[in-house]
């Protein structure tokens, strides 16, 4: 039988990021479509900028939906940062930690989704050697249980 490996199997690295730093979002809320509440076909989510020459939205009246603006961008400084601390790298091959070896506490590595499991284990075991956090480790991974 086969059962799906869990987090108890792998003794990963305890590595920490060089400085957490507290992430500030300044909306966390999907703009909106424009009319999206009259059509079920328009979805709530899937932003579109107005270009209709009388639009209320597209001219910025009192009382209209948000639009996206250079001002609702992150800080500089956390941008692109995982809720753990550190800047996520995306691996394909064992070499590719290499690169990750003088950054281990800014960097994490992300295994890609193409990568096959025989290669995933090679992956999670040098990133252990190295003391590399990988952030889906346990991803597409099983264990035989002899019984």
């Amino acid at each position: 039988f086969f059962f799906w490996l869990s987090h108890s199997f792998i003794k990963m690295a305890k590595v920490t990021p060089l400085k957490k730093v507290k992430i500030v979002k300044k909306r966390t809320k999907s703009f909106e479509r424009h009319q999206h509440q009259q059509f079920l076909r328009i979805s709530r989510s899937s932003w579109r900028k107005q270009k209709g020459i009388d639009s209320r939205v597209r001219r910025r009246f009192k009382g209209t939906i948000p639009q996206p603006a250079i001002g609702f961008g992150s800080d500089k400084a956390t941008r692109n940062l995982l809720p753990n601390g550190f800047y996520k790298f995306v691996v394909h091959s064992p070499k590719e930690l290499e690169m990750l070896l003088m950054h281990n506490r800014k960097y994490c590595a992300e295994i890609a989704h193409n990568v096959s499991s025989k290669t995933r284990k090679i992956i999670v075991e040098r990133a252990e050697q190295l003391q590399i956090k990988v952030t889906n480790a346990t991803a597409k991974l099983r264990i035989e249980e002899s019984t």
